[in-house]
Formats: C-alpha cells, sequence, structure tokens
C-alpha cells in the first residue's frame, strides 16, 4: 500500500477481485438490482472504523459559549493566509493576535495588512517549521486559522483543539485516513470545532443552488457532479519548498476533492439522512505531469505517480450518485463543473452557468411572465428566467452580506462570505455551517480513491465517519441568532 493510508487496516472480503467482477458482469440478467449490489459488496475493499471511545460523543449540532471577541492567531502566511488576514480585518468584533509562517517577510508583510486597517499589529512568530506550536499553546487565542501546506495540517489542527482551541483549516485539510480520524476524536474529545475552510459552498450561483435544492425546485436530486480542473502552470513554483507538485508527485488518487465534494454534499445532506457507502476510482496516465516535474527540475522525472485525470465515483445509502474529477496539468479551461440533477430541475455552473426546468413548474415560479411555450428541459431556461430565479432563491447570508462580500473580495467574495460565517457562528454560540464529518467526508476521496486505483479501480467501503448518526440530523441548513 501507499504511503497516503499505510496505517489505515485494511481488509480484502474477497481476495480474487478480479473473478468477484467477473461473477457480476456475467450474472443473471433476471437479478435484481438490490441483489446486483449485495453481490458487490462482497468484494469491496472495506476500511477499518476505530470504536468511538467510551464516553466520547459525536459533535452534530456542536456550540460553544459565545465568544464576544473572537481572538485569531493565523498560522501560514503565504499564498493564502494574507487574504485571511485582510478578510478578517472587515469583521467587528474580532481581532488578530498572532501572525505565524516559517519565513519572517511574510508575518512583516502581514502585520502591514492590519496596520493599513488601523488595528493593532499582532505578536509575530517565524523562523522554522515548528514554530506554530508555540502559537497554538498561546492563553489569549479563541480561534486558530491554519493555512500552511497540506501534509502539516491535521497535525496543526489536533494540537490547536488539544491547546483549548476552536480551529479552521484551509483545504484539504487531512491526507490520510489516520489523520482524518485524529481529527474527528480529538474534536469530539475535546468538544472544540474543527471546521474546513471549503470556500466553494459559499459560491453565489453554489449557495443560491443549495437554497433552491431545498426548496424542492429540482425535486429530489439523484445526481451531482463537482470537479477541481484548474491547469496550475503559473502556480507551481509559488507553493513553498515545491511542496504542491511534490505531492502530487508521490500520490495517486484525486488530491483535492473538497471543491467538488462540499457544494454537492450539502445538496445531497450528506450525514444528514443520507450517507456515502462506496466509492470507485480511475485515472488515466501520468503524462503532461510528469513534463511538467521535469521541466521544473531540469531533470527526467519517471516517478510521477499522479494521473493526468482522475474521475471518482461514490454512491450514497439512498441510491445517489456523485461524480468527482480532478485535473492541474492539461491546458483546459478552469472548471469545478457542478451540477445538480433532479427529477424536475437541473442545475449547472461550469461551463455554461445555466438550469434547466419543467416548463410547469416554471407557470409557479412568479417571474416576470416567461414565456412558457419555449421553455423545456431541453434546454437551459432563457437569462432573464435564471436571473429571476437567481433573485427569488438568493439565500439570506447574501442578502445580508452578498454586496460586501463583492467590495472585500477573495473568489469573488465567497472567501469573505466563508470567513463571516465562521465568526458570525463562533461569536453568537452557534453551529458552524461545516462540522468535522464534513472535513472527513470530503478530504477522505483523497485517500479512498488512492486505494481504489492501486487495486485495480476496486471499489472501496466509504467510512461512516459519524459512527452511526448519519441520519439523527434531518438535512443541512445554516443557523441564524434569529
Amino acid at each position: 500500500m501507499k504511503k497516503i493510508f499505510t496505517t489505515a487496516k485494511l481488509v480484502m472480503v474477497s481476495s480474487m477481485f478480479a473473478m468477484a467482477v467477473s461473477v457480476v458482469s456475467c450474472g443473471s440478467t433476471g437479478s435484481s438490482s438490490k441483489s446486483n449490489e449485495q453481490e458487490q459488496r462482497s468484494y469491496t475493499i472495506k476500511t477499518e472504523i476505530p470504536v468511538r471511545p467510551a464516553g466520547q460523543k459525536n459533535v452534530l449540532g456542536l456550540t460553544n459559549a459565545p465568544i464576544e471577541t473572537l481572538r485569531v492567531a493565523v498560522i501560514g502566511l503565504g499564498m493564502r493566509g494574507p487574504g485571511a488576514v485582510a478578510a478578517l480585518t472587515n469583521i467587528p468584533g474580532v481581532e488578530i493576535v498572532a501572525l505565524c509562517d516559517v519565513l519572517e517577510k511574510n508575518t512583516k508583510k502581514a502585520n502591514t495588512i492590519l496596520e493599513k486597517a488601523g488595528m493593532p499589529k499582532a505578536k509575530e512568530f517565524f523562523g522554522d517549521t515548528s514554530i506554530w506550536r508555540q502559537v497554538t499553546a498561546l492563553p489569549n487565542v479563541d480561534l486558530i486559522y491554519c493555512a500552511t501546506d497540506w501534509k502539516s495540517h491535521a497535525t496543526i489542527g489536533v494540537q490547536a483543539m488539544k491547546d483549548g482551541k476552536h480551529v479552521a483549516i484551509e483545504v484539504p485539510s487531512a491526507m490520510t485516513l489516520d489523520d482524518i480520524w485524529a481529527l474527528i476524536n480529538t474534536s469530539e474529545q475535546t468538544r472544540k470545532h474543527c471546521m474546513q475552510l471549503e470556500n466553494c459552498v459559499y459560491d453565489t450561483f453554489e449557495i443560491t443552488t443549495l437554497n433552491m435544492a431545498q426548496q424542492g425546485l429540482f425535486g429530489e436530486v439523484i445526481h451531482g457532479e463537482g470537479a477541481y480542473i484548474h491547469e496550475l502552470s503559473g502556480f507551481w513554483k509559488s507553493y513553498w519548498e515545491d511542496w504542491r507538485l511534490d505531492f502530487n508527485r508521490k500520490n495517486r488518487g484525486d488530491v483535492y476533492a473538497t471543491h467538488g465534494m462540499g457544494p454537492i454534499c450539502q445538496v445531497m445532506n450528506i450525514h444528514r439522512g443520507d450517507k456515502i457507502n462506496v466509492l470507485v476510482a480511475m485515472d488515466s496516465k501520468p503524462h503532461r505531469g510528469p513534463q511538467i516535474a521535469s521541466e521544473l527540475y531540469g531533470e527526467e522525472v519517471t516517478d510521477y505517480k499522479a494521473g493526468d485525470h482522475t474521475t471518482t465515483m461514490l454512491k450514497t445509502e439512498l441510491g445517489k450518485t456523485i461524480q468527482i474529477q480532478h485535473d492541474v496539468v492539461s491546458p483546459r479551461p478552469y472548471s469545478r463543473m457542478y451540477q445538480v440533477s433532479g427529477d424536475k430541475g437541473f442545475a449547472n455552473k461550469y461551463p455554461v452557468t445555466g438550469f434547466a426546468l419543467d416548463a410547469t413548474d416554471l407557470k409557479n415560479l412568479d417571474t416576470e411572465n416567461p414565456d412558457i411555450e419555449n421553455l423545456n428541459a431541453h434546454g437551459f431556461v432563457p437569462k432573464d428566467v435564471k436571473e429571476a430565479l437567481l433573485e427569488k432563491y438568493k439565500p439570506r447570508i447574501l442578502v445580508e452580506i452578498g454586496e460586501e462580500a463583492k467590495k472585500v473580495g477573495g473568489h469573488g467574495g465567497m472567501d469573505f462570505v466563508m470567513i463571516y460565517r465562521l465568526a458570525y457562528c463562533l461569536k453568537n454560540g452557534l453551529p458552524l455551517d461545516m462540522d468535522v464529518y464534513d472535513l472527513a467526508e470530503w478530504c477522505a476521496v483523497t485517500p479512498l480513491s488512492a486505494i481504489s486505483l492501486e487495486n485495480g479501480y476496486a471499489p472501496v467501503e466509504f467510512p461512516d465517519f459519524t459512527r452511526g448518526h448519519w441520519n439523527d440530523v434531518k438535512g443541512y441548513k445554516q443557523v441564524f441568532v434569529d
């Protein structure tokens, strides 16, 4: 097994996977889909779910005492951290008390952001890769905001919670199953929030589509798609000590799945009435990836692991499907795909933003007198109808701070909405919009897809990270004071 899941205990229920596939594919055409699914599970690779320690409880709907003045320490001030610092200066009742990075110049540059905003300078920590440990131990910090490289995310998150802090971690927050379970157990033990900083769930189109789905506009959603397709040639040299390309070089699988997973999982109420049961992944050969690495390193790279394109399919307990794609090396237009498909309607963001709905449903939308005769599910609704839908179903958070978010910026404003909601919930003692189980499910695609790929594209059982409580909460929702 590859290092990415070395200590996760895997059990092959059948040692003859290829034979099992043959049996299923050649089975009787009269067998029911249910029996086929049961047979399929008989050769699915299983991953161990550790028993929840005695006395430890889940953190679904976790709340803590309100924090009148939220004191924040930001660790990691390279590509993402400075933007977070700038966003935090625009939220009343937030103080940035510590700034931490390996490089001194990064901490000082971040402090100038505070000065320009008329805020007191924060204490600076810099010098080596263990300096963050002094920050999580500070007594005057409520929230650790972690924007370091991927491999250090979980370690910092676990220690921050042990040191009595809530923690918000950049994506992906954990790269291995062991790290995922460590974050879950520590959050459950300490009763501290552990949120993944997944900004795409706050994208204007995606969060509005979520509201549409929750109000039944698409009927029952049965399929969703998401992706991270982003040719990174202009960015590879910007990552500190080349950590991102190095990770792609050493690992197969979808190594950056959360942007695609997050919005779709919220629409499908994952661990809030449904759960993911199984995953299967396939990848292309590494082709452009090793070429890029060879060009950057000035020597031929022959050990590059990640396929240029990785596709992962997932199926839920309620029979719904999700497709996730990853490609950061091909010369393709940026895309997160984002498709929501229901029995009454369809939403799509890339490459064309639009909705497709039954004409009978559109008659009841109270839009600007759309021409019903020209509307059908064979094409997207006209522009005026699309705009009317986006306005009608604009979620509360965008009504309240949408314009401010555009002014503050950060990926079109979605970064600010994410950080605002994080601060708002902590300051008011509310459950966060994303919990540690969201983090686990969206990050787990990385190690689980690697397991599938390394075992001949085998189906892999997707763990229930709530350990039996996936159906306790009915439906995803964001909580407000009133």
